[in-house]
């Protein structure tokens, strides 16, 4: 069954809300109205079924979507994630604006474990995943070179200034393939790129929500250092794990904060990250593939 909320959902100027990230987000305190919903889409299913509710908030209520991106339990790896289907999935479910929550190593001696990170870019050096929703047939070039929504950004930077939860606002995310995590000389590499950040999930999340014309962004919560430092090898699992779960209860506080802004900010329709497929199609429409563009419409009828 393929269900969707964006005919009925009266909360909020901009729609639903959706988070993307580990599964213990959505126990978010004050949540209503709650639901597993499954949803089909033409690219096959998501990691799991997406966990809709209500948030109260000062600005008005809140329709939020969780979706866990490695499944309830973390039973897929970041190369077996439906990276397309997650996206469709949401945008089907009638979502505006897409919250990204990952998991990262720090790159940087001054983004300890319990840093968030705003991001602001990334590098890609993922090679094993599908990365379009267009392809032979409908062919679409969209603009990555301001990868998230700086409105968003602002609103997720004040939730974390008004919680005095340690953050960076902008920041360099690296997206190995994984699972396996970097070699020191790999570690070396990214540091003199400027990085500031490792993981293996957010691409090609962001590309995908870029083409589907979704407002994206990415917090990047430090868990440990890369192994570039010279005290990576004394952490203990025990450690990392009290970060996990520091960080969790940290990112369900700073999503309960920017969630009314976030869905009720009069700019959200307007936002250029919405129309990021007005000049991106090249395939002459008498040339387009008809069952291509019959799956494309699902993320990207507007133009269609």
């Amino acid at each position: 069954m393929t269900a969707s909320l964006a005919a009925s959902d009266p909360a909020g100027a901009n729609g639903l809300l959706a988070i993307i990230g580990g599964s213990g987000l959505y126990d978010l305190p004050g949540l209503t109205d709650t639901a597993w919903v499954t949803v089909d889409t033409p690219w096959g299913a998501p990691s799991d079924q997406v966990f809709t509710g209500t948030l109260a908030s000062a600005a008005g209520p809140v329709r939020l979507a969780f979706l866990p991106r490695h499944g309830r339990g973390h039973r897929l790896p970041p190369s077996a994630l439906n990276y397309r289907a997650n996206i469709a999935a949401l945008k089907q479910l009638g979502a505006t604006d897409v919250l990204s929550l990952s998991a990262v190593g720090g790159l940087r001696a001054d983004l300890p474990p319990g840093t968030f990170v705003v991001v602001d870019q990334f590098i890609d050096r993922t090679f094993a995943r599908e990365k379009s929703f267009f392809d032979t047939g409908c062919v679409a070039h969209v603009s990555m070179a301001q990868p998230v929504c700086p409105r968003l950004g602002d609103h997720l930077q004040a939730a974390l200034a008004g919680l005095a939860i340690p953050h960076q606002r902008g920041g360099t995310y690296l997206v190995m393939e994984g699972p396996q995590f970097s070699t020191l000389a790999e570690s070396q590499l990214y540091r003199s790129w400027n990085c500031d950040v490792i993981g293996m999930t957010n691409m090609p999340e962001a590309k995908l929500a870029r083409e589907a014309e979704l407002c994206y962004a990415s917090v990047a919560m430090v868990t440990d250092f890369d192994c570039w430092h010279p005290h990576h090898d004394d952490v203990t699992v025990e450690a990392i794990i009290g970060v996990l779960l520091r960080n969790a209860d940290a990112a369900r506080t700073m999503v309960a904060r920017a969630a009314g802004p976030v869905a009720h900010d009069p700019a959200g329709a307007a936002c250029a990250c919405r129309r990021a497929l007005d000049h991106a199609l090249i395939t002459a429409p008498a040339a387009r593939d008809a069952a291509l563009v019959q799956k494309l419409k699902s993320v990207a009828g507007r133009v269609l």
